[in-house]
């Protein structure tokens, strides 16, 4: 099955073109490229490029490709279609073809892709690509494809972008992690002292059992933090209940200020991570914007 992503841009059709063609442009936007190079032609010759991935470690994956036709019609669509190769040993693709279209409409321009590939390494390449890697290139594609979106429409270029998905990323998955662990690990597991203390001195009754329950909310609120990754509510509960657990041990324990890693600093730390989040949220990508199959009643 050939892998189809489809947006709507609200922006010139001479600006997305562009952004897309040119390598140096093209590059800033697509997560799946590090570098793009046209090589030179001669008139009438298909235009013949390099391309490569950084994959970490000092490690990049290249290869080669070629557009074998552009053309529009009278409605105003382009297509451009090209075709790929690899003789990279790291590389999991050996071949593949695919094209870009880009459709005028009411609402704006509908960009999209659909392209396929043969996979090198046999059984075990097939295994691989059907398991893992055609799910992450297809998540890949549908998240630059948002993330030239906002170039476009919103003026924020690509490092910008992928700077705020970086600390969105960041701040979320530690947040997630510091509820994890205090709900696992003093709350369920170890039946910390503190925490049974700073219940008693607010007068709670059956404080044991109130803190299980709580160890168990805090574990289920930090996979609500991951399953609804885009939703920003949790982040604002994040700092409410920040702000209502500090003043809870001002209340009650406020010897408890003056010890090492303090609720306060701890406190504070997780509420402003969430404040992070919420500031950068506006710029961060999205694959799940983009179309992964067409249409009905469409090619």
């Amino acid at each position: 099955m050939s892998i189809y992503v489809e947006i709507l841009i609200y922006g010139s059709m001479d600006d997305l073109w562009q952004k897309t063609q040119e390598p140096k442009l093209h590059e800033r936007w697509d997560l799946r490229f590090s570098r793009i190079e046209y090589l030179p032609r001669l008139p009438g010759e298909p235009q013949k490029f390099l391309y490569s991935t950084r994959i970490g470690a000092g490690l990049r994956i290249s290869g080669e490709g070629e557009s074998t036709g552009e053309r529009g019609d009278l409605s105003g669509q382009r297509t451009s279609a090209l075709k790929f190769w690899s003789k990279d040993p790291k590389s999991l693709i050996e071949v593949g073809s695919g094209y870009w279209q880009y459709t005028p409409s009411e609402n704006g321009i509908r960009f999209l892709t659909s392209y396929d590939y043969r996979t090198r390494f046999g059984v075990v390449g097939r295994i691989v690509d059907k398991l893992f890697f055609r799910r992450l290139i297809g998540w890949a594609t549908a998240w630059s494809f948002d993330r030239l979106r906002f170039w476009i429409e919103q003026g924020v270029p690509p490092e910008v972008s992928r700077n705020s998905a970086l600390v969105y990323f960041l701040a979320r998955i530690t947040i997630a992690l510091v509820f994890f662990y205090h709900g696992l690990i003093p709350k369920l597991w170890f039946r910390s002292p503190d925490e049974l203390d700073m219940l008693r001195n607010l007068g709670v009754a059956s404080y044991a059992l109130l803190t299980a329950i709580a160890g168990w909310m805090e574990i289920g609120f930090a996979l609500l933090l991951i399953i609804l990754w885009r939703a920003r509510w949790p982040l604002w509960t994040t700092i409410a209940g920040m702000i209502v657990a500090t003043a809870s041990v001002a209340l009650g324990s406020p010897s408890y200020f003056h010890k090492a890693f303090d609720p306060l600093t701890l406190n504070l730390s997780v509420a402003v991570l969430a404040a992070c989040g919420l500031v950068v949220a506006e710029n961060v990508p999205t694959a799940s914007r983009c179309l992964r199959k067409p249409l009905r009643g469409e090619p």
